[in-house]
């Protein structure tokens, strides 16, 4: 079982990504903290974290708060 981030544009359309592959929750989490502001210039503006292919959570923005 596998963790991946699904990257989306702000309305929700899906935009290329790194193709990164967890074993748990917390790698794929820790890896999103330290990585965020390089999605989000590269036109990342949500992710979705997906366990195999089961949304866990999101779409989470990756803008600031009252952006």
């Amino acid at each position: 079982m596998v963790y991946r981030w699904r990257y989306q544009d702000s309305a929700g359309g899906e935009v290329v990504g790194p193709d990164e592959r967890f074993d748990d929750q917390g790698s794929a989490e820790l890896w999103l903290e330290e990585n965020w502001p390089d999605l989000l210039d590269g036109g990342v503006e949500q992710v979705t974290l997906l366990h195999d292919d089961a949304e866990v959570y999101g779409p989470m923005s990756l803008n600031p708060p009252g952006e």
